[in-house]
């Protein structure tokens, strides 16, 4: 059984995440969210490997909240899977993304 982790860093304007976010790692960076996103404008996906529909709840939640705060949270680095999972669920209109290049 392979051991999931989540670990993230913040500099001034952009958070990045970094291995699997899904219901199992997402607890930690749920209970510190409010810190974590205070003056963020970007968040960096590139680095994560793995997404469920829970970590994708709580993509669109920062989202969300940000937009609340007044700001415009860029979702960036989302892998080709993470595109594919955010369209399934027809979220797509709802938070924009930008792709790996």
């Amino acid at each position: 059984m392979v051991s999931t982790t989540l670990n993230w860093k913040s500099d001034a304007s952009t958070l990045v995440l970094d291995g699997d976010l899904d219901r199992e790692t997402l607890l930690p960076l749920w209970q510190q969210r409010e810190t974590l996103l205070q003056g963020k404008t970007v968040l960096d996906m590139s680095q994560v490997n793995r997404v469920d529909s829970s970590g994708l709840a709580l993509l669109v939640h920062f989202y969300h909240q940000q937009q609340q705060n007044g700001v415009a949270l860029q979702i960036t680095g989302v892998s080709d899977r993470l595109k594919t999972l955010i369209e399934l669920y027809s979220l797509d209109k709802i938070i924009p993304i930008q792709l790996i290049s």
